[in-house]
């Protein structure tokens, strides 16, 4: 389903209706399979659904049906040149789709592409030490150079300086912001959001209705769509109470990576990251070929240096189970019932797999193409 199969003020207007949150949107919308039906259900109706009381229900078959808040969004959202993209598009971040809790309605300035999906987000204090600054700008050019767009969060700090480097590189990224894309912040990097929404270069991304403030309390949630929007979330500097431990927490429930620079012990702004090093939450990671080559499966299609491998002799089994792989992740029971083996040989021969270099494991009994 495209949001062209359904009126976007529809959309809007069913998600201004109080208590109508994102995981309660998801539910009606899937239930009635339109917005608009949604809209015109009665009570009756609205309380099958997941999540709808016979309070809210009501609230829904009662909401005057003139659609003036959601023509107001529409409005301030063509002064900025904005346009939305919904859950039930197709060019909606497929990474970001996967998470627990995506969010249903992204106010979008500038454009998201197919190749985003191969993202890296890099965040960090807004108080970078200079050896902080240093890293993550090297780190955002050389991923650059691999093809791999930078996500951050438009802050001031580590942020600024991930979405600065990468416009010099000719990069793209894309700015997470915890406003509305009417409402910039900080308002210092104004002009900034104008570069990266400009000539192609990336997006500013908002899930915050238009005429949003920059209320504490969004952050976090602006948070976990940065790590939900990437393959993985690099740290460059954070105390142990900073805004950047916050997006490693949503990192690791995403399942994503998190990659983490080792700092100076005495060092206010790395006691966050190496904490997490040392807890075991984190990769450590000292160039970007550490983070290149624990994303490799997934990276390659855009990997432009991709070392020649050398011929590998494969049994018939072992041959089988190969050409089921991709670089996509299959699970293991995917895996039997393709090759008609019994799930314990099929381990067997991508554990030989494994051995010959060809297929890694990843989490979850999940299984690449290396």
């Amino acid at each position: 389903m495209t949001h062209n199969d359904f009126n976007i003020r529809d959309l809007l207007h069913l998600a201004m209706i109080p208590g109508i949150g994102a995981n309660r949107l998801r539910a009606l919308v899937s239930h009635f399979n339109s917005p608009a039906a949604a809209l015109q259900a009665s009570p009756h109706e609205l309380i099958r659904v997941e999540g709808i009381e016979k309070k809210l229900a009501s609230t829904i078959a009662h909401h005057p049906n003139n659609g003036e808040a959601a023509e107001h969004q529409l409005s301030l959202l063509n002064k900025v040149n904005g346009h939305i993209i919904t859950l039930w598009d197709d060019e909606y971040p497929e990474y970001l789709r996967r998470i627990y809790d995506p969010p249903p309605i992204l106010f979008v300035l500038g454009a998201l592409v197919p190749a985003d999906k191969f993202s890296i987000a890099i965040v960090g204090t807004r108080r970078p030490t200079a050896y902080g600054k240093l890293i993550a700008e090297r780190f955002a050019c050389e991923l650059v150079k691999k093809g791999i767009t930078i996500i951050s969060g438009l802050a001031r700090g580590i942020d600024t300086i991930a979405h600065q480097s990468t416009l010099k590189s000719n990069g793209r990224t894309i700015a997470v912001i915890g406003s509305s894309i009417d409402i910039i912040y900080p308002p210092e990097n104004k002009k900034l959001a104008e570069k990266i929404e400009a000539n192609e270069n990336g997006a500013v991304v908002s899930e915050f209705f238009m005429g949003t403030k920059p209320d504490p309390g969004n952050f976090p949630r602006r948070n976990r769509i940065i790590s939900g929007m990437s393959l993985g979330t690099l740290i460059v500097e954070t105390a142990e109470d900073g805004g950047a431990m916050i997006t490693a927490s949503t990192a690791l429930d995403q399942n994503r990576e998190l990659f983490c620079i080792p700092g100076n012990i005495t060092e206010k702004y790395s006691a966050g990251t190496n904490k997490l090093i040392r807890d075991g939450h984190a990769k450590l990671v000292q160039n970007v070929e550490d983070i290149i080559s624990e994303l490799e499966p997934v990276l390659r299609p855009i990997l432009k240096t991709a070392a020649p491998k050398q011929e590998v002799q494969l049994t018939a089994f072992e041959q089988k189970i190969f050409d089921i792989l991709s670089s996509d992740p299959v699970h293991i029971d995917t895996i039997a019932e393709r090759s008609q083996f019994s799930t314990s040989d099929a381990l067997v021969n991508l554990l030989s797999l494994e051995f010959k270099g060809i297929v890694k494991q990843l989490p979850g009994k999940m299984f690449v193409r290396m």
